[in-house]
């Protein structure tokens, strides 16, 4: 089964290239061979909410739990679990690995039912159990590599795919007052033979089910509906009996493309709707700010510069009466120059992580990869934010390049860093696995304060030894009046004109983005996402020139907040969007879960702020160098 999306198409053409090139694998991504009764290490990971239907069902928590959570009463290996190693981006996107005591064997099922333990489940954990499948809570497992999944059918497509996770517990029907805990799991794995006597596997399927009785004394375990299921009494005591069964089932699936059953696309025409209507809303603004350059622009310059000079009176209108204020220095340049450096940090950092994902190196079998990229990215470009915000605070006539440097290196890691540790704290009160360990918050602190922090200054340095960038025209002593200024391009209301068409060509996408952070879905549609950015930005790029062009022909110059703002302004509709997404497919319970989502919506916002306002001030800055370049001014 192969998926319709432009990242598997891209990596099909790297492999093409590279197809006369001896085999290599990325580090830890290499397949492992086994041979029959070799021993297969179950993994478990943190029991996270799920979408339950994915058309109608809500997200009900934020929380992720550990598997090992004395709550949960799951069965404990000898000599207590393990932790396995993990990197940096999966610590920080929830995962908690430990090994398990489930006993795999290559190619040897384990007969027809094998009892893992009893455990006793006092009314207290039964309650805290209750809740957790009532909230749609999902067991993670992982079998070399390869995530434990349910076999599902899409309603819309019928295509079947495996959907990562499986019920921790039944609350729908008659089990919806007291739910039912699904203590039986029947393992599926499917394995591909790539030569005689080496076998890999391609495939981890579970049916988790429930049977009840007599669990201290129940000789089997074999479900059916006519038994009862196991409901535990939230009045005393309960006997819990987990049991499993292996099956080994070989497959035509080779190694290379076992991740295609995980990896499936709900509706993929609703991804190239989204593009074609982005390309279409670009097109048609390129086209319009082209002719607004090319014609009403080029015809001004023409009858400027065709002025006779021996003429006593000159006479300007339209834009070029405010060319002596043009590039005056704006209201707190220190500040916007932070946010502009700032903001080049984060495009490289969004530009090089979509080059690792396009080539293949931030698919879902690397756990954390994505999340890993991103924040060495983000440090090393450090000097990116320097050299951006030194240069820009110059070129505005700014001075204090001490002050400039301080703060373009501290503060929107201290921001971003502040609002992470009070999340935290939420995680931690609320008893999650997702809280960040102290130890992986000092790593954070020392990436960001002790690599990121130096780099910074460093680019700074080099931004005011290259200087500011030498003005077309001369700014007027004295500024002039400036006359009052139409509704529509008042501040906020250019943002948030301005914002709407960058985010059309962006939220069916954006839709997909937030489910697989919210919802626990892996995300691999990277050729779309990558598209769907360049088509963003260069949206942002034209709508900030054309509305800073309207600005200017009113004779208002201060363009230098307004272009940013201007740029930023689809933030603010994914601000709404977000509480849209709050409403409609969320259905939070608890006050952690609430201020989780809230918090990193805030960040989401930030960011894209950060990253679309940034360019929207540079596409302004080089379209007024241009403009006012092209005339003669005396």
């Amino acid at each position: 089964m192969i998926p319709n999306n432009a990242w598997y198409l891209t990596g099909t053409l790297v492999a093409t290239l590279f197809s006369s090139a001896s085999a290599f694998y990325l580090p830890g991504a290499a397949p492992h061979d086994y041979h029959e009764g070799d021993q297969v290490q179950l993994y478990v990971n943190a029991l996270t909410p799920m979408l339950a239907d994915y058309d109608n069902a809500k997200i009900k928590s934020m929380i992720n739990y550990d598997y090992y959570n004395p709550g949960f009463r799951f069965c404990v290996p000898e000599g207590g679990p393990k932790s396995q190693g993990e990197s940096l981006g999966s610590i920080l996107f929830g995962d908690r690995i430990f090994n398990s005591p489930f006993q795999i064997n290559m190619l040897q099922d384990n007969g027809t039912c094998r009892t893992l333990c009893r455990p006793d489940v006092s009314a207290e954990d039964a309650k805290f159990i209750n809740e957790r499948i009532r909230e749609d809570y999902a067991i993670n497992w992982l079998i070399d590599g390869l995530p434990a999944a349910e076999l599902k059918k899409d309603n819309r497509t019928g295509d079947v795919f495996f959907d990562m996770g499986f019920n921790l517990g039944d609350d729908e029907g008659e089990y919806q007052e007291m739910p039912a805990l699904n203590n039986h799991y029947d393992v599926v794995l499917e394995y591909h033979s790539p030569q005689p006597g080496v076998y890999r596997i391609v495939g981890v399927l579970v049916w988790p089910a429930s049977h009840g009785g007599d669990q201290a004394a129940e000789p089997d375990c074999i479900t059916s509906s006519q038994k009862p299921k196991l409901v535990l009494s939230e009045e005393g005591a309960s006997v819990v009996r987990y049991s499993y069964q292996i099956t080994w089932q070989k497959s035509s699936t080779p190694w290379a493309t076992r991740w295609d059953n995980y990896l499936h696309i709900f509706d993929p025409r609703i991804h190239w709707f989204s593009l074609i209507n982005s390309i279409v809303i670009v097109v048609f603004l390129c086209g319009m700010v082209s002719m607004i350059l090319l014609r009403t622009v080029s015809r001004d310059i023409s009858r400027y510069n065709a002025i006779d000079l021996s003429e006593e009176v000159q006479e300007d209108w339209g834009w070029k009466l405010v060319h002596g204020e043009v590039f005056r220095t704006p209201p707190h340049s220190l500040i916007l120059s932070v946010l502009i450096g700032n903001g080049s940090q984060l495009c490289a950092m969004v530009g090089v992580t979509l080059v690792f994902a396009l080539l293949g190196f931030l698919s879902p079998s690397n756990r954390g990869s994505l999340a890993t990229v991103m924040m060495v990215c983000w440090t090393f470009f450090g000097g990116v934010s320097g050299y951006f915000s030194s240069r820009s605070y110059a070129s505005m006539g700014g001075t204090d390049r001490r002050k400039q440097a301080f703060f373009a290196a501290v503060l929107l890691p201290t921001i971003v860093f502040g609002i992470m540790f009070l999340l935290n704290l939420l995680l931690i009160t609320a008893g999650s696995s997702g809280a960040v360990p102290f130890g992986t918050m000092l790593l954070i602190a020392l990436l960001w304060f002790g690599i990121s922090a130096p780099l910074s200054a460093i680019g700074s340095y080099f931004g005011s030894k290259h200087g500011a960038l030498r003005n077309p025209v001369r700014v007027n002593p004295i500024p002039r009046q400036i006359p009052p200024a139409p509704w529509y391009l008042r501040p906020w209301a250019a943002a948030l004109f301005a914002g709407i068409l960058p985010f059309g060509a962006a939220f069916v996408e954006l839709y997909f983005v937030m489910s697989s952070l919210f919802a626990s879905r892996a995300y691999y549609a990277f050729g779309f996402l990558a598209l769907t950015a360049g088509v963003v930005g260069l949206t942002t790029a034209t709508v900030s020139i054309l509305f800073t062009y309207f600005l200017l022909c009113a004779e208002e110059y201060r363009w230098h907040w307004r272009a940013f703002l201007t740029g930023g302004g689809n933030a603010f509709w994914l601000l709404a969007y977000g509480l849209f997404y709050w409403a409609s497919r969320l259905s939070l319970g608890s006050f952690q879960s609430t201020c989780l989502y809230l918090g990193y919506l805030l960040l989401l916002v930030l960011f894209d702020f950060l990253v679309t306002g940034t360019i929207g001030f540079i596409a302004t800055y080089w379209a007024l160098r241009r403009l006012y370049t092209a005339i003669r001014v005396d």
